[in-house]
């Protein structure tokens, strides 16, 4: 079985439409759509915007589905100079940026407790992925994404997050729900369609962008899911 994430409903909304036989299953805050899609078992749900929205919603889904793979899927913010808006980043792995007990001796970015910075996303599942987009055409590049409770929107943000994590995209959900399925041992990756440059455009360019950029990343899940 295959696990879905998206953080919103235009997101979510062309993968939803691929999936047959479906039931709706509410478990606590979530409502959770099982079907399948391409003959392959799915559940997937919107977890709502936000780190801690994510995360428990990635953990109520291994919980109550034991997916074999979770893939976070959505839109975020381009930090590279080799892509534009409309492209696609792959986690090769994900980091939360507003981590920060630097004032404690850690370095920025590390998880308390468990002391990982990057989660390591499945090579295998990554390099498919990869391979999906040379096959349909999409442009991308396979990176480092950050993570955080903030919609960046500035030139000064964006470059700390690049000299600090080498960073290739931003988002707000995808380390947490790798944080989930990293202490539950459950592989997972998140792909992000390019809706902004993540600068001082960005509030209106999101805004503008971001159904077709969902549409194109709903396009590669499809693919990835033909082929699993």
């Amino acid at each position: 079985m295959i696990g879905i994430i998206c953080a919103m409903d235009i997101e979510l909304e062309t993968i939803k439409h691929l999936s047959v036989e479906s039931t709706t299953e509410s478990v606590g805050y979530f409502k959770f759509i099982k079907g399948k899609i391409h003959g392959i078992e799915t559940v997937m749900c919107v977890s709502g915007v936000g780190k801690v929205f994510a995360a428990l919603c990635a953990h109520t889904m291994i919980m109550r589905f034991s997916p074999d793979l979770i893939i976070n899927v959505g839109v975020g913010g381009n930090l590279t100079s080799t892509l534009k808006i409309g492209d696609i980043t792959i986690s090769e792995n994900l980091v939360q940026h507003d981590m920060d007990t630097t004032p404690l001796g850690d370095p920025p970015g590390m998880i308390s407790g468990i002391n990982i910075i990057k989660f390591e996303c499945d090579k295998k599942i990554v390099d498919k992925i990869c391979c999906i987009c040379k096959e349909i055409g999409i442009n991308y590049k396979k990176g480092t994404i950050a993570t955080g409770d903030r919609f960046i929107a500035s030139k000064e943000e964006k470059t700390r997050l690049v000299n600090t994590f080498s960073a290739v995209s931003c988002d707000m959900e995808g380390a947490a729900i790798a944080q989930a399925c990293y202490i539950n041992n459950v592989p997972f990756v998140a792909i992000r369609a390019l809706s902004d440059d993540a600068d001082n455009a960005s509030p209106s360019d999101f805004s503008e962008f971001c159904k077709t950029s969902a549409i194109k990343s709903a396009q590669l899940v499809e693919n990835f899911i033909k082929a699993y």
